[in-house]
């Protein structure tokens, strides 16, 4: 059974405006799958992005982005090749994901102690904000999973599978943007199987979690949870936050990394 979401051009009202100030915040052109979800708990979607609105565009939040992309790096060694080339069209939509993944990676860590009861609140984080992000350029609309020919669909479960459970639940938005380009899809798996049978994928996300829970409990203080949390959604947002940041963002901040691996040090798009 997928998962439950408010897609994009269905979000009206403090829906839709929630979803507008993300895109604006992040820099992105889209709402990861991740808040589409919680648009779809009631009462959810609020008080996690008044939660976590503080630290958006922390500082704090950005060094992690980049050390998060170092880290994937070092740890790719020499199997970047295996990798297919994208194109400027399909390398334009990995960067947005990378930038969604590795924030919401971290944002979404700190957002799962609070639900699980750890105290937030109470105090600043020792840096500043830093300054709005440079938007990254609209992209062709992500086709939904359902309209897509058959053997494209079968190949992004496929994709999605690579993720265990998780990833049949919840199949991945980037492998079904991805799917704007269906001879992208069988090599791609094709990799990204020797990467998972390696132990890369399970390597580098192990590392990615580890990072993010540190950059957590830095975050915790700076938190603004507004009010009591829905008691009636814990459980689903509890199982939810574990699936997305216990593996699924991780896994897909690896992927996306590994695509984009610059040839000399940068920053992160």
């Amino acid at each position: 059974m997928a998962i439950a979401e408010v897609h994009e051009v269905e979000a009206v009202g403090d829906t839709a405006a929630i979803y507008a100030e993300l895109r604006q915040e992040l820099g992105l052109p889209l709402v990861n799958l991740i808040w589409r979800h919680f648009a779809a708990l009631p009462g959810v979607l609020p008080w996690a992005r008044a939660t976590v609105r503080p630290v958006t565009r922390s500082l704090e939040v950005q060094q992690g982005q980049d050390r998060i992309g170092q880290r994937v790096w070092r740890l790719v060694g020499d199997m970047r090749h295996t990798l297919p080339t994208l194109t400027a069209d399909q390398a334009a939509v990995v960067d947005i994901y990378n930038r969604g993944n590795t924030a919401n990676l971290q944002l979404l860590t700190a957002l799962k102690k609070v639900v699980a009861g750890e105290a937030a609140g109470g105090g600043r984080l020792v840096e500043g904000q830093s300054g709005a992000p440079t938007p990254l350029a609209s992209v062709p609309g992500m086709p939904r999973l359902d309209r897509l020919e058959p053997a494209t669909s079968q190949m992004v479960r496929k994709l999605a599978a690579l993720h265990g459970e998780e990833g049949a639940r919840a199949v991945p938005s980037l492998y079904r943007h991805l799917a704007l380009w269906p001879d992208l899809l069988p090599p791609l798996h094709a990799a990204l199987s020797r990467f998972s049978e390696s132990g890369l994928l399970a390597n580098g996300r192990s590392a990615l979690i580890d990072m993010a829970d540190a950059t957590a409990s830095r975050l915790l203080p700076a938190l603004r949870p507004p009010g009591v949390f829905p008691a009636e959604q814990r459980v689903a947002t509890l199982g939810a936050l574990e699936a997305f940041a216990g593996r699924l963002i991780a896994d897909l901040s690896v992927v996306g990394l590994l695509l984009r691996r610059p040839t000399s040090e940068q920053r992160l798009p």
